[in-house]
């Protein structure tokens, strides 16, 4: 795609946590006789992300197609979208491979690397909703004192400590 010539379609700034970040959207239909090889491309986007932490700057950029219509997804909202997903990002799937090491695992085959991220996602979702913020922590805990755990999800009045 032509990127340079396409014009910003957004762009924001934030500061904070000791670092400032620029947002750049740019969006374009995709209009071309037998689309860009994607099935229902409607538009290709460009996000750019600049951020400024101790005196370094580094630059990320994604690109992404989209299914909707210039009208039905303006650069604004495809921001918001892109970092609602990038959230699920941190939350969940930064924790399986941190926390979890689910990148190392060996479970290559069959049904074996589906179970494991299942279980991953159980005990995670779990310690969400135990009001644990730090799930490595609640992690380790857990693994110290299995009974509370075992009881916690068998009980009709679960509590943990």
């Amino acid at each position: 795609m032509p990127w340079a010539q396409i014009p910003v379609g957004h762009q924001s700034r934030d500061r904070g946590h000791g670092r400032r970040e620029t947002r750049t959207v740019k969006a374009v239909t995709v209009n071309t006789p037998g689309g860009i090889l994607f099935p229902h491309a409607r538009q290709a986007v460009r996000i750019t992300r600049t951020r400024t932490a101790t005196g370094k700057t580094s630059r990320e950029t994604a690109y992404l197609t989209i299914s909707l219509p210039a009208a039905g997804a303006h650069p604004a909202d495809l921001q918001d979208w892109i970092r609602r997903e990038w959230l699920i990002e941190n939350l969940v799937h930064h924790v399986r491979d941190v926390t979890f090491r689910e990148d190392l695992h060996q479970a290559r085959t069959g049904t074996g690397p589906a179970v494991l991220a299942t279980l991953r996602n159980t005990a995670i979702g779990y310690h969400h909703t135990t009001g644990e913020t730090n799930i490595a922590r609640a992690t380790r805990r857990a693994n110290r004192r299995p009974h509370d755990l075992i009881r916690a999800v068998t009980s009709s009045n679960p509590r943990t400590q």
